[in-house]
């Protein structure tokens, strides 16, 4: 059962005297209600409070029905109105017949002064009523607000116009206000009690409770726009009365079962967070996983990655003599373990240790290598905007808002051959590429699966030696949290955040043999599909 339904179901169980036991000693409501009339005629009387339109009503029980008298006329059975049974000693009553004053607010003339609030809508929430959000009344026009207008300590504010605001209920308390004075504004109505007729609190279950909340739209007037709660409707809601002890005992076991409650939602809360969340924190861990070489065993006839690289750096010294790639800055990097430490040497330089550069421990046939040894190619995506059209070419360029941050291509922008062409002149993009964002939403990546395809803004592009690095296996390190966490220490820009090139060409990524980076491959993408994520 869900936290709200835990406490409306309490509510309805308040209000129905099934909450607490009744006791055959209390006054029964019959003759509190009989000794509120009396003391709402002497009231009447000296015009201190305003005669019920109609006539003053009268409701009471014959067999199994309810029937309702107004002044002189005639009695007319309303079980059509009864919403629900209660305890034989309670009764029933129209709103106006057990309060002192029903009257909405009015639209005040307002000023920058702080000093005479107004209570609107926006001041009655359900978790209580403040405040801070309350503008001022120009204070020339204080005097104008009758005696009756000001709050008082337990006045029940109910919002009674608008679209999910409309039945919101706050009580009045003046201690939170440090103004000390307060009046309602045009679009709440002020429900104010007698502590000897109708406990506020009671009262307030009641309104805040499911048999009025579900239906109140129903009971109010206007459109789909604008919904409104006519004051005579709320003068002459039914509610339940039960003996005034009793009112205050369920008041009493509500207060201390809604700390439960509220902690029962917020373990819900923590829970709905924690199953929303969960797919997320799951992939997360299958990809750090997967680039350790904790999710699928090592296979010892896997040729090492030790010996994978050295014939990728043979292939690709042989390329640099023919000009066919660019010796990397620097030289090629040559990543080795002597001892327990790894050492970096570039070209023809001494030795570096880099220990406090690796992030974990990988297996004895596993290596490191800086992405830029795996890779025939990293470009940066040009910094010019593509003119891009309406139309579908056949040419598309890629951005950030293309990519998910689950591998897949979302979009593509349409451009014209020649704007393509000109975006390619250095490289031409081919399948199985991958186009990586540097700059907003950083690190998700996509492999392409279809030729003319250009870079748009703010993405880059690499294309893996497909003997070295699987393009599946180098997206799992692109997107894994040891890859993050460098990307959120590179992460420079006073505007939009970005990385730079160098930082992605010089990841340091651990290479499993060939074999089992397609073999980590298959189990994530079975892992991830269990898991929907």
């Amino acid at each position: 059962m869900k936290a709200q339904d835990l406490k409306n179901s309490i509510l309805q169980l308040a209000v129905q005297g099934k909450l607490v036991p009744q006791d055959p000693s209390d006054e029964p409501a019959g003759e509190l209600l009989e000794r509120i009339r009396e003391e709402r005629a002497e009231l009447i009387e000296q015009k201190k409070i305003r005669r019920p339109k109609g006539g003053e009503s009268v409701i009471y029980r014959e067999g199994n029905s309810w029937f309702e008298r107004c002044g002189k006329s005639e009695p007319a059975c309303i079980d059509d109105e009864i919403p629900f049974d209660i305890p034989e000693s309670w009764e029933w009553a129209r709103l106006e017949t057990v309060t002192s004053y029903i009257q909405r607010g009015k639209s005040p003339r307002y000023s920058s002064i702080e000093k005479y609030p107004v209570v609107a809508q926006k001041c009655n929430q359900w978790s209580g009523f403040s405040l801070k959000l309350a503008k001022f009344i120009d204070p020339d026009t204080v005097a104008s607000y009758a005696e009756e207008r000001i709050l008082r300590d337990g006045d029940l504010l109910w919002n009674s116009t608008g679209i999910g605001t409309l039945g919101r209920m706050a009580v009045y308390d003046s201690h939170v206000n440090k103004y000390g004075w307060a009046v309602a504004d045009s679009h709440v109505t002020v429900i104010r009690t007698k502590e000897s007729w109708l406990d506020f609190r009671f009262a307030y279950l009641y309104f805040a409770g499911p048999s009025v909340q579900l239906r109140i739209e129903d009971q109010a007037s206007g459109s789909t726009k604008q919904k409104e709660l006519a004051q005579e409707t709320v003068r002459n809601y039914l509610i339940p009365i039960p003996p005034i002890e009793e009112q205050r005992l369920i008041v009493e076991k509500v207060n201390e079962l809604m700390p439960l409650v509220e902690e029962y939602g917020r373990l819900e809360d923590a829970r709905e967070k924690l199953d929303a969340e969960l797919p997320d924190r799951l992939r997360k861990s299958v990809l750090q996983l997967a680039v350790e070489g904790k999710l699928v065993p090592q296979d010892p006839s896997d040729e090492p990655a030790g010996e994978l690289l050295e014939r990728i750096r043979g292939e690709r010294g042989e390329l640099v003599k023919q000009k066919k790639i660019r010796n990397p800055k620097g030289r090629e990097s040559v990543i080795y373990r002597e001892g327990g430490s790894w050492y970096e040497r570039r070209g023809k330089s001494e030795p570096v240790c880099i220990d406090d550069e690796i992030p974990f421990d990988i297996p004895e046939s596993w290596e490191w290598a800086r992405l830029e040894s795996l890779c025939r190619v990293i470009v940066d995506c040009p910094h010019s905007t593509p003119q891009y059209l309406a139309n579908e070419t056949g040419y598309i360029a890629i951005d950030t808002n293309c990519i998910d941050d689950r591998w897949h291509q979302t979009d593509g922008r349409n451009l014209s051959k020649e704007s393509y062409e000109s975006r390619v002149s250095k490289y031409v993009p081919q399948i199985g590429d991958i186009v990586f964002t540097r700059e907003g939403s950083i690190g998700r990546s996509v492999i392409l699966a279809r030729e003319n395809v250009c870079l748009g803004q703010r993405v880059m592009l690499m294309s893996t030696e497909p003997y070295a690095l699987y393009n599946k296996y180098c997206q799992i390190v692109l997107s894994s949290a040891y890859a993050w966490l460098i990307y959120k220490k590179a992460n420079v820009g006073t505007g939009v955040k970005h990385i730079n090139v160098a930082t992605v060409k010089s990841l340091l990524v651990p290479i499993p043999p060939l074999a089992e980076q397609r073999r980590i491959v298959e189990k994530v993408d079975q892992i991830m599909k269990l898991i929907g994520a």
